[in-house]
């Protein structure tokens, strides 16, 4: 059987209690077609940190509100494509490194605060991950 060389790889086995639709993540993020290949790119880079959580001894509802966030991360990235065309040429890592930081992340779209501490509190962790793991 061929596999399709654009269709994104199947979750890591460690993953599917928490995001078994790891791989349709672009799909649901997209507004435009275009959309699909940095979609694709922002799952290949949010993977390591998902397997770095789904193994860190954390509870299953913290993990699932990590990657409940890390999809909304996701979706406010391709926004900002749709918003900003000139994104579009910024590897994926570039992208994620310049919407996250210590403090948190960017604004959610149509977030409640709640939301946004918990999102914020996921992105920190994002960035401490980026960071030490560049080192």
């Amino acid at each position: 059987m061929k596999t399709n060389p654009h269709s994104p790889p199947a979750a890591p086995a460690a993953l599917l209690p928490y995001c078994r639709d790891l791989q349709e993540w672009p799909e649901r993020w997209m507004g435009e077609e275009k959309d699909l290949p940095p979609g694709r790119k922002l799952v290949a880079c949010f993977t390591p940190f998902l397997m770095h959580l789904a193994t860190s001894g954390l509870s299953q509802r913290t993990i699932q509100r990590h990657v409940d966030n890390l999809w909304i991360l996701g979706g406010e990235i391709i926004r900002d494509l749709n918003e900003d065309p000139s994104l579009r040429k910024v590897p994926a890592e570039q992208l994620i490194r310049n919407v996250i930081y210590e403090d948190g992340g960017p604004l959610i779209h149509n977030g409640w605060e709640d939301e946004q501490r918990s999102f914020d509190s996921t992105c920190r962790k994002f960035h401490r991950f980026l960071t030490q793991s560049r080192r």
